[in-house]
């Protein structure tokens, strides 16, 4: 079911490289594995979505794209997904694994009531961004192993309802032609 349902979502290949505005970049990412939908190319890339989403770094989704092409990711999956760090929710993402950073660094957490200019920002930034980086890390990695092993497992669950219904449909099938001879 999850995969008929991301097969109709996402672009086909095919239809992809016909296009002339982009052949280039298929040229580039040939590979059929960054739109194929199977339990291994769709996990890996939700860890690397979730675990690109918690970092602080400018560019999460070119950095998602990179990383995708390197493990053969499901490519489209995975940028979809590090855009969970959105302007709405990077205050409380980033705040979270601040106040993480800081607890896991020993590092006093600053007061952020009082920021009122971009000079405040670049005064106390070295004091910000390694328990931001650190943070974002440690919450990136948990989160997004979670996030690995939860598709993991969903996939596996739905493989095994599939598997059990179209058993039960054999079966009432072959009862009902023994029914009729």
């Amino acid at each position: 079911m999850p995969k008929r349902i991301l097969r109709w979502l996402l672009p086909r290949v095919n239809e992809a490289t016909k296009k002339s505005k982009v052949k280039w970049l298929w040229s580039l990412a040939n590979d059929p594995n960054l739109l194929q939908v199977n339990r291994h190319s769709v996990s890996i890339a939700v860890f690397i979505g979730i675990f690109i989403a918690f970092l602080p770094i400018p560019g999460q989704t070119i950095v998602v794209i990179s990383i995708s092409l390197w493990t053969r990711a499901n490519l489209p999956i995975a940028a979809a997904i590090v855009w969970l760090s959105n302007p709405i929710t990077i205050p409380p993402i980033f705040y979270l694994t601040y106040q993480l950073g800081s607890f896991l660094t020993g590092a006093e957490p600053i007061d952020f009531t009082i920021i009122a200019s971009w000079e405040w920002f670049f005064i106390v930034g070295n004091k910000i961004l390694i328990p931001l980086m650190i943070g974002g890390i440690i919450t990136g990695l948990i989160c997004g192993t979670l996030g690995y092993f939860l598709v993991l497992r969903f996939w596996r669950f739905k493989v095994i309802e599939n598997w059990e219904r179209r058993k039960m449909e054999r079966k009432t099938a072959k009862e009902n032609n023994a029914i009729i001879d």
